[in-house]
């Protein structure tokens, strides 16, 4: 491990001084990332809140993006100001909770640094989340009832497939469902039974009097014969009501 001495230590705060100007002169030359004006200014538009949401994506996208960015920046000047003041001091290059020597390799990699690595503050990982994620558990949030056996009614599920019927970019290769073949079952739990419980119940029809039966000979149908469930022996009385 090298010790930086005097010498070190002059060019590392030559190196902070020149990065302390680098950062101020980007504040200065773009407003602070454009935050010196309302997103009002930046987009021309008398109100944000337009005929739709979209229309100012891109501008909303944009200053989020200077957002972080004007913070990682003010983050980087005040530990180059710190590191400046404990060069000041007398303190630079003594890791403030070990009180040991930060090796000069450390240093040169990280000068604003006054922590060894052993004990530097942001190797340790947040783990924080949004608390968004709370509404996302379990799929489709709130309003997902799978879990729930007793409940068969309309939830957050069922309102995602009718949206995903018109379109998403899944294409049979990248559907969750392993045996898809085309793009009418690309979609969440695109086989399960839409409208009825029971196979059955999909192609088997009466009039309003309950007496006429009629078969309707629909995907159902065809899988229902091919599994070779049901009385074949009502097969074909039921067909001649049909006919």
């Amino acid at each position: 491990m090298t010790k930086p001495n005097t010498a070190h230590i002059q060019l590392l705060q030559a190196r902070l001084l020149d990065e302390q100007r680098e950062i101020e002169k980007r504040f200065s030359e773009n407003d602070h990332y454009g935050l010196a004006n309302s997103l009002r200014d930046t987009t021309g538009e008398l109100s944000t809140i337009d005929n739709h949401p979209g229309d100012v994506a891109t501008e909303l996208y944009e200053r989020e993006k200077d957002v972080a960015l004007h913070e990682q920046e003010e983050l980087h000047l005040n530990r180059i100001e710190a590191a400046l003041t404990a060069i000041a001091d007398g303190t630079y290059g003594i890791c403030k909770t070990c009180n040991e020597p930060i090796p000069l390799e450390r240093l040169d990699a990280v000068p604003d640094t006054l922590y060894c690595i052993e004990h530097a503050p942001r190797q340790h990982l947040s783990l924080r989340r949004p608390v968004e994620e709370l509404f996302l558990e379990p799929p489709f949030g709130r309003t997902s009832m799978d879990e729930h056996d007793s409940y068969n009614g309309f939830d957050g599920e069922d309102a995602w497939q009718i949206v995903e019927q018109w379109g998403n970019a899944d294409s049979p290769a990248t559907s969750e469902n392993r045996d898809v073949a085309d793009y009418e079952h690309v979609g969440i739990e695109a086989f399960e039974n839409d409208g009825f419980v029971e196979s059955i119940e999909s192609f088997l029809a009466t009039d309003i009097t309950g007496r006429h039966v009629s078969v309707i000979r629909n995907r159902e149908y065809k899988n229902y014969l091919e599994s070779d469930e049901g009385d074949h022996g009502l097969e074909a009385d039921l067909e001649d009501q049909h006919l």
